[in-house]
C-alpha cells in the first residue's frame, strides 16, 4: 500500500477553526503534523488499543457483543445487533477499499456485518484464516488505518460545533485551538474521537450524560494555549470517564477499564 494518505504532501493536516463572532465559526485554518509525527500518532493508538500486539488487532472484549478490529479498535456490530456505539469498521473497510488498498482481504467486500455471531465462535476462529489474513492486513497497513483515524478526527470539530448549545460555541472552538496548538494536544484530539467518539451522538449516554470529545472540551479547566492546555484536556477526559463509569450499568462492570483508561489519558498531557 503507498504512503499516499499520509505521506502524498509534506506535512499531514488536522482541522482547527477559528471564529469571528461568538457563536458561529468561520474558515478553518490547517494544524499542521509532519509524517514522522503522524506515524508516532498510529504507533500511540496502537499501543493503546492493543498494547502494540499483532494479536491484539482482532480482540473481543468480555462483556461486549461485537469484536474490536485494528490499530483503533474498529467496532463491527455482528447480524441483527444495533448496540449503542458507533460502528466503525465497516467505514474503515470503505475508506480503504476507495484509497486503493490492494490486499484488501476479498471476503471483507462482501461481508456487510461481522460473520462471528458471538466471542466463542470469534475465539474459535481466531487462528483461522479470515482473522488471520485479517490480521496480517492491518498490520501491513498501519498508515491507512492512522489516515483514517485522522480523517475522523478532521470531521469532528464541526459536527461538535453544529450540536453543542451556540452560548458554549466559542469556549469549545477556543478549547480545541489551544489543545491542538502542540503535537501532544493534536495526538490527543485524533485519539480521543476515536476512543470515545465525537460526543454527539444521543445514543452514547449514561443517564443523559456522554463521554465523548465534545463532553471532555465543555469541561475543561480554563488554561493556556499549550502543555497547560494539555494538561487540562487530559484531566478533563479522566473526570467525563470517571463519570461515565459512575453512570453506567453494574452489569457492564466498566470499573476494571479504570486504571488503563486514566493510563491513556495520562499520554495526552506528554509530549509526542
Amino acid at each position: 500500500m503507498k504512503n499516499l494518505i499520509l505521506i502524498a504532501a509534506s506535512t499531514i493536516s488536522l482541522i482547527s477553526c477559528t471564529a469571528t463572532q461568538a457563536n458561529a465559526p468561520t474558515a478553518p485554518q490547517q494544524l499542521q503534523l509532519s509524517p514522522s509525527q503522524v506515524k508516532k500518532v498510529g504507533l500511540k493508538i496502537w499501543q493503546n488499543e492493543c498494547a502494540g500486539k499483532v494479536e491484539g488487532l482482532t480482540t473481543w472484549n468480555d462483556g461486549e457483543e461485537f469484536p474490536s478490529l485494528g490499530i483503533g479498535h474498529f467496532i463491527w456490530y455482528p447480524a441483527g445487533y444495533r448496540g449503542p456505539f458507533t460502528e466503525s469498521f465497516p467505514a474503515f473497510i470503505a475508506y480503504a477499499k476507495a484509497s486503493g488498498s490492494a490486499d484488501l482481504p476479498a471476503w471483507l467486500l462482501n461481508t456487510p456485518a461481522c460473520p462471528w455471531p458471538n466471542k466463542a465462535a470469534f475465539q474459535r476462529d481466531f487462528h483461522g484464516e479470515h482473522l488471520s489474513g485479517l490480521r496480517r492486513y492491518l498490520a501491513g497497513n498501519i498508515e491507512l488505518q492512522s489516515a483514517f483515524i485522522i480523517q475522523k478526527s478532521k470531521a469532528a470539530l464541526p459536527k461538535i460545533l453544529a450540536t453543542a448549545p451556540a452560548s458554549k460555541r466559542q469556549r469549545i472552538q477556543q478549547n480545541y485551538q489551544k489543545v491542538a496548538s502542540t503535537s501532544n494536544g493534536t495526538y490527543a484530539l485524533i485519539d480521543y474521537v476515536n476512543f470515545k467518539g465525537e460526543g454527539i451522538n444521543p445514543k452514547e449516554r449514561y443517564k443523559g450524560e456522554g463521554w465523548g470529545l465534545l463532553q471532555v472540551l465543555e469541561n475543561m479547566r480554563p488554561a493556556e494555549a499549550g502543555q497547560d492546555a494539555a494538561r487540562a484536556f487530559a484531566d478533563s477526559a479522566k473526570a467525563m470517564l470517571d463519570r461515565r463509569i459512575a453512570n453506567s450499568p453494574p452489569a457492564r462492570g466498566e470499573q476494571r477499564w479504570r486504571q488503563g483508561w486514566h493510563k491513556r489519558c495520562k499520554t495526552y498531557a506528554s509530549p509526542l
